[in-house]
């Protein structure tokens, strides 16, 4: 199933067999591929080429390199039930989500389509005779993108066809529980490429690998911007490491999800937790009258929020009746 769905999306077979790295899916457990994982040196040699890719692509007028992207986002809607499907198999979403997370790059596309012809700049008054002042915007270079399993396709899209409007390559690395989804979305964007017919070769790179490779890519001078996803654990150390070359950094941090449970977990006690998470998410302001780790539900209040933040009429009668 998921090999036909690699297939039709133009994913050649060698990038999904024959690799060390074996990918698992979490609905099953099963294995769906054994992909190759690239080495510090890979990174380097990727980056290279998007470097060159840039000192291409950046000369490429605003507009046009909005076009690639807008082609991009018709080949997404041509695919977004394989992609959705694939998701699903390998992020262990419901099919429903990763349909879900495949129109969020629908939409990232049609947006960066129009920011692609709204990059403006000030015109500021100058106390000097004779003088101008203006406020341009230009390329940073190679953007680095580094990926969390439990998103895998939306945060890569998020970043690159806003950095693609903007001038910019992109080297990406995807999570190595989810390579199989970022192959899928380099073959189409190559589709893309292909069809918009002058865009420079490397602009948007794929790099599965682990820490190693994720290093490879922080560290490196010539990534201008990085842009990583994961623990509030990864951010402590990509933060620093980037700025330590006097590097942009952007970072989206969390914790681990609430779905994803250790071997020796309380599985009744991790059910209830979730479930009253749920309960407690849908507008809630919880009240705990037992500590933590109390035994049940039902030892957990929760109160509705007032309606409005809002000083009401007291002779109005309340909407709640």
């Amino acid at each position: 199933m998921v090999e036909k769905i690699l297939a039709d999306m133009g994913v050649v077979s060698s990038a999904y067999k024959g690799g060390s790295h074996a990918v698992h899916s979490p609905i099953d457990g099963s294995t769906l591929a054994h992909v190759a994982l690239d080495t510090p040196a890979d990174v380097t040699r990727k980056i290279g080429q998007a470097q060159q890719a840039f000192e291409a692509w950046r000369k490429v007028p605003a507009p046009r390199r909005g076009e690639l992207v807008r082609i991009f986002g018709e080949v997404l809607r041509q695919n977004k039930q394989a992609l959705g499907e694939l998701v699903s198999w390998e992020a262990g979403k419901i099919t429903q989500e990763g349909l879900g997370e495949v129109q969020e790059m629908i939409d990232i596309c049609d947006f960066a389509v129009g920011l692609s012809r709204q990059l403006y700049g000030l015109t500021i008054a100058s106390e000097r005779p004779g003088h101008h002042m203006r406020e341009t915007w230009h390329p940073l270079g190679v953007i680095g993108v580094i990926s969390a399993f439990n998103f895998p396709v939306a945060v890569w899209s998020w970043n690159t066809t806003l950095a693609l409007v903007t001038g910019n390559s992109v080297v990406w690395k995807p999570s190595e529980k989810t390579p199989l989804t970022a192959l899928a979305c380099q073959a189409l964007f190559e589709q893309a490429v292909n069809t918009f017919g002058d865009a420079p070769a490397h602009l948007s790179q794929v790099s599965v690998g682990d820490r190693a490779a994720g290093e490879a890519l922080v560290d490196d001078a010539r990534v201008a911007l990085v842009s990583a996803t994961g623990s509030t654990r990864m951010g402590r150390e990509v933060g620093p490491r980037v700025a330590s070359r006097f590097g942009r950094v952007l970072l989206e941090l969390g914790g681990n999800n609430a779905m994803i449970l250790a071997p020796s977990a309380d599985l009744d006690l991790a059910v209830r937790g979730i479930l009253f998470s749920a309960v407690g998410t849908a507008g809630s302001t919880l009240h705990h009258t037992a500590p933590p780790d109390c035994p049940s539900v039902g030892q957990r209040r929760y109160r509705q929020p007032p309606e409005s933040g809002l000083r009401q009429d007291p002779d109005r009668p309340s909407a709640r009746g």
